[in-house]
């Protein structure tokens, strides 16, 4: 029998993989499915009930996993910092000033992985990391499951979380065939080390997979698969759809109107008020060249609280709160445990879908609006020189200097050019389409129609 694993790691993984055809393309091709979830067991409200889901004990990481973790991932952006903007702001962001034991131990590290950084340093500080698994209890518990089930293989949806680390070390201990999605379009070029070692990884592209073996060079092509992203597969899914209609009374929209589509990041993206504020201000003073409806959608991350002086401001916008419930709090990662309901996904698609533009602060929801051919506007207002947060520092990431170079994107840095822009494409003048399905072909190598099936055959055919 083949028996597939799938570990759920956050609320994402959750939209990725349970909320797209993942689950059903599983069950056709694995003759047993166990999903293996970070997430409380009572969010999984869709799965048949005959469904077997192991709800994994929370693992909270103690000093001697995070010194060898901290260390692995210092050493990985080390070696890989020369040339590379978004690794080396990744850096500065990791050092502490914290008089804190953890922090005179960061700012140790930094000057011990400064001087000494290669790849065999960093399989030796993951080599110790495992080794303090060996006798946590939660390690002995996941250790126990795994007999139990008898996996053929083992999927995690993320491959960064630092709490799957001990389900790996498990997996590898009983030799336990072990692949990793790769998350998002950035996490390889920009972040930090993975969790750990892995058998197989799926990619979203090719670019993808030349990014995977530049920055790991102990992994060899014939371990990756270039399967495209389940991220993007609901809009493809018929029990998605929602008519222009729909939507424009479930907002309350203006039907004679076009719609403005303007969304947030979480709180890291500093400016994001700004730049909603400046758009709302464009519209209460008669400044664009139509009527529009304003649509907010902030981040699912995130409570909105930090937009609530602008929603007392103006009345005329219409908020998209994501219906992402948290499943449970006292958690390392609290974000992680907000999880999607299917009709947030229906108002996601319905917004894209149905919008004349899309605004947002260099997301990945730039990717999705690219998706239903709508032009998208990147307001990046802060630099070095001005008060704001310098958000035009990402402009270096690698990723996104791919997507500037592409043209595929129409980037503004002050007021002026944010008000040129959006009025420009309200005038129908979008000259961008080519641009914007090449840049689709480089960052998702596959058809979105058959992802879920693609995954699941690839899996089945690494057992």
């Amino acid at each position: 029998m083949q028996k597939l694993g799938i570990v759920i790691t956050d609320g994402v993984g959750y939209r990725n993989f349970i909320l797209s055809d993942f689950i059903s393309a599983s069950n056709q091709t694995f003759d047993e499915v166990v999903i293996f979830s970070c997430l409380p067991k009572h969010v999984y409200t869709t799965l048949p009930e005959n469904f077997t889901i192991i709800e994994l004990e929370v693992f909270q990481e103690k000093f001697p996993a995070w010194f060898f973790r901290k260390a692995k991932e210092l050493t990985h952006l080390h070696l890989n910092a020369k040339d590379n903007f978004g690794i080396q702001d990744n850096l500065k962001a990791n050092y502490s000033t914290a008089k804190t034991p953890r922090g005179l131990v960061t700012r140790l590290l930094h000057k011990w992985t400064a001087k000494v950084h290669s790849e065999k340093w960093i399989q030796r500080y993951n080599w110790l990391q495992q080794k303090t698994f060996q006798s946590n209890p939660i390690t002995q518990q996941y250790l126990k499951l795994l007999k139990e089930y008898q996996l053929s293989i083992l999927f995690f949806t993320h491959q960064r979380p630092p709490y799957i680390a001990p389900l790996i070390y498990a997996a590898e201990q009983l030799k336990i065939k072990t692949a990793t999605f790769i998350f998002s379009w950035d996490n390889l070029a920009s972040k930090s080390r993975m969790a750990g070692n892995f058998d197989y990884y799926l990619v979203w592209s090719d670019l993808m997979m030349q990014e995977l073996l530049q920055f790991y060079p102990s992994i060899k092509a014939a371990q990756i698969a270039v399967v495209g992203t389940p991220q993007f597969e609901p809009y493809v899914l018929d029990r998605y759809k929602i008519s222009k209609d729909e939507l424009i009374k479930t907002f309350n929209l203006d039907a004679q109107k076009p719609i403005l589509l303007f969304t947030c990041n979480d709180s890291s993206s500093e400016n994001d008020p700004i730049y909603l504020e400046l758009v709302a201000h464009f519209i209460a003073t008669d400044k664009l060249v139509k009527e529009v409806n304003l649509v907010v959608r902030t981040s699912p991350a995130e409570d909105p609280t930090r937009f609530k002086h602008i929603a007392g401001k103006f009345s005329f916008i219409h908020w998209n709160y994501p219906d992402w419930k948290l499943s449970r709090t006292h958690h390392q990662e609290a974000w992680s445990q907000r999880v999607p309901s299917f009709q947030d996904i229906v108002h996601l698609r319905g917004l894209l879908n149905h919008c004349d533009l899309c605004i947002n602060v260099l997301s990945t929801i730039t990717l999705d609006a690219f998706l239903f051919d709508k032009p998208v506007i990147n307001p990046i207002f802060g630099n070095q020189e001005n008060q704001l947060f310098n958000d035009q520092k990402f402009l270096s990431y690698q990723h996104l200097v791919t997507l500037v170079d592409s043209n595929a994107t129409l980037i503004v840095k002050n007021e002026q050019q944010l008000l040129d822009a959006i009025n420009k494409q309200l005038q129908e003048k979008d000259t961008r389409k080519i641009e914007r399905s090449n840049f689709l072909k480089l960052q998702i190598g596959k058809p979105l129609p058959g992802t879920s099936l693609r995954i699941a055959q690839t899996l089945k055919d690494w057992c």
